[in-house]
């Protein structure tokens, strides 16, 4: 029993090594084949004697249209013991297994969603949705593996992660975690490499939120360099946070101090500049960054400019669903509640320009993948800031809207190909972090988080039906082509037909390895310079204790 559990732990360790450090190694090929045969193989004491928690029965997916993001088929999926078994036309139903007839439907990846933001504490409140509720409307919604950002005690990143690997506690799905840096000494530096070993392997640096979250340029330059000693991938909330506070200023000395506000003292000029600073520090440096929620024409305009100038994917670009969906005009509302229901930052911008703009983004591949930035704070906790904008908790909904959203605004009315719809919604991210082909992928060995998506279905979107805590819904009333018919997760059947079956505490971290093929060709890069800011500490050591 316990040498299956190591085996398929190893199956987990080696199936997130990164491709480069494996390339390097030369054992890719067998590697790849002997993690997918371990997951198989183990995957039930793997369950049993590490989780304590008993294989699911399998389930068999018939003649549906089978989505990856290398292409489609028409074939049977089999699932088994967590994973996928078989991919392949007129699969026998093994005994018990459980057989939905998919015809005429599209069976793709779990969603993934790499930017939430679950219990989390912020500007005097605590997000509504903690990692049960958020989880759970996740899988409502199709996505089936997510990356929260957990923030730093007082600045302590261990600390932090401890805090949040706690309220994870809860969960119902696989999730991982970014880490917030928002300062810079010796401790900071050492507790990094010491997360990475744990399974982060990405750190966000804020330039906006001036006295709580924000970083200055020095401390910025060096979180790039230690990003890029431990093969993490460094990401950025850009906004000039220095003007940001002159502009509240003088928006609040105008006399305006409804959430109108908070779009006016944060225009998209200030977002494009601090992304364009972001993107050449990490030129600088030389290492990869990710922009995370590009919210404006001005912004992209640098992401795409960055990417011209760099290899490969140095500079990634993140949309969310709001930004590309809804219109900044709505903070104008005469109703509080309603107008404060979209204050998040950067601010959702005009949907004829800077929307049109992402979706055109999305579409030539501008923008590598959708999140959704899902930061929820209920009509109450909006109402902190009634007379004064700069204190209304900046959040809105998405967990649960984001998959159909995106298949609605991009494949329906945008003509976004479908195995380009599962690229954003899933693949990129689960290559940007490490987690391919276990996650993110329709094949023989990965975990089985699928979606059967429904065509020719309708879905509404309403306060009165979502899963969140939250009480309001910038969606709501909107009625959108296709429905997310069945969620699996984890081998587990737990949205089916309208009915959500999850458990609380059921759920996985997951740890995300370093050096990414985000990293390829950088190490090449540096050794043609006179100096260079050249990685350290290629392939820290698993803690396999966090497995």
């Amino acid at each position: 029993g316990s040498s299956a559990c190591a085996c398929a732990l190893a199956a987990d360790w080696f199936g997130s090594l990164s491709r480069r450090a494996l390339e390097s190694m030369q054992l890719m090929d067998a590697v790849r084949g002997l993690a997918a045969a371990l997951v198989l193989a183990t995957a039930g004491p793997l369950r049993t004697l590490c989780a304590a928690e008993p294989a699911p029965a399998p389930i068999l997916l018939k003649g549906g249209l089978v989505v990856n993001a290398d292409g489609t088929e028409t074939a049977d999926v089999l699932v088994e013991k967590g994973v996928i078994a078989r991919v392949a036309p007129d699969i026998s139903a093994p005994a018990g297994a459980k057989i939905i007839d998919v015809r005429g439907k599209y069976v793709m990846p779990g969603g993934i969603d790499p930017h939430t933001h679950l219990e989390m504490p912020f500007m005097g409140q605590t997000a509504a949705d903690d990692f049960y509720s958020g989880q759970a409307a996740a899988l409502a919604g199709g996505t089936t593996f997510h990356i929260d950002f957990a923030l730093p005690d007082s600045g302590d990143l261990l600390s932090g992660y401890e805090t949040y690997r706690r309220k994870a506690a809860k969960s119902c799905m696989d999730y991982g975690f970014h880490m917030a840096v928002t300062k810079w000494d010796d401790k900071v530096s050492r507790d990094m490499g010491t997360l990475v070993a744990k399974g982060v392997n990405s750190f966000k640096f804020f330039l906006a939120y001036k006295g709580a979250l924000m970083v200055s340029d020095e401390e910025f330059i060096h979180g790039l360099v230690r990003c890029k000693e431990l093969g993490a991938l460094t990401q950025v909330h850009a906004e000039n946070g220095d003007a940001v506070v002159l502009g509240q200023e003088k928006v609040t000395e105008a006399g305006i101090t409804g959430p109108r506000g908070h779009g006016l003292s944060r225009p998209a000029i200030l977002e494009g500049e601090a992304t364009g600073r972001a993107i050449r520090l990490a030129r600088f440096v030389n290492t990869p960054i990710y922009v995370v929620h590009v919210m404006s024409q001005e912004a992209l305009d640098e992401v795409k400019r960055g990417r011209a100038q760099t290899k490969g994917d140095r500079v990634i670009g993140e949309a969310v669903v709001s930004g590309f969906s809804l219109d900044g005009s709505m903070m104008e509302h005469s109703d509080f509640k309603v107008a404060a229901q979209y204050v998040m930052s950067p601010p959702i911008r005009t949907y004829a320009k800077d929307g049109v703009a992402l979706q055109t983004a999305i579409l030539d591949g501008d923008i590598q993948l959708v999140a959704t930035d899902h930061a929820v704070f209920n009509s109450t906790q909006k109402a902190a800031g009634v007379g004064d904008f700069r204190v209304i908790p900046n959040g809105v909904n998405g967990i649960e809207e984001r998959m159909i959203l995106t298949y609605f605004q991009m494949v329906v009315n945008a003509k976004l190909s479908l195995s380009d719809y599962v690229r954003v919604t899933s693949t990129a991210a689960a290559k940007i972090f490490n987690v391919f082909p276990r996650k993110g992928h329709i094949a023989v060995g990965s975990d089985a988080d699928i979606i059967v998506l429904d065509p020719s279905g309708r879905t509404t979107l309403s306060a009165a039906t979502h899963h969140s805590r939250m009480d309001t819904n910038v969606y709501e009333g909107w009625e959108c082509s296709g429905k997310i018919e069945t969620t699996i997760s984890r081998g587990r059947l737990v949205w089916h037909e309208g009915t959500l079956d999850v458990k609380e505490g059921s759920g996985r971290f997951v740890p995300m390895q370093p050096f990414s093929y985000v990293f390829d060709g950088i190490e090449e890069e540096d050794a043609a310079k006179p100096w260079s800011f050249q990685a350290k500490d290629r392939r820290p050591p698993a803690d396999h204790s966090e497995l």
